[in-house]
């Protein structure tokens, strides 16, 4: 992840989304690749965890299927979740 603003990725996909989900506190925006909303999904380590794990058993599936790159790979964008919440 070099120089992502760690305010824009996802927590629960990595997906660079929106130009930011959080600020000091969530701002319930809901990421476009995975659905998640910033502030309901991804406040917990275990609650991020648990809702990446059933998104990719549900292989990956994208909420907005626009909003996907074309050349998207999973463990590109996987590197880009801030360590701490992996």
């Amino acid at each position: 992840m070099e120089n992502l603003d760690e305010d824009c990725v996802c927590r629960i996909c990595g997906f660079v989304d929106s130009p930011f989900r959080m600020r000091g506190l969530p701002l319930n925006t809901i990421c476009g690749c995975c659905g998640s909303e910033a502030g309901i999904e991804d406040t917990m380590l275990e609650g991020v965890r648990e809702t990446r794990g059933y998104w990719v058993c549900r292989s990956s599936e994208w909420f907005r299927p626009s909003d996907k790159p074309e050349d998207w790979d999973l463990l590109k964008q996987l590197e880009n979740i801030p360590p701490e919440w992996r």
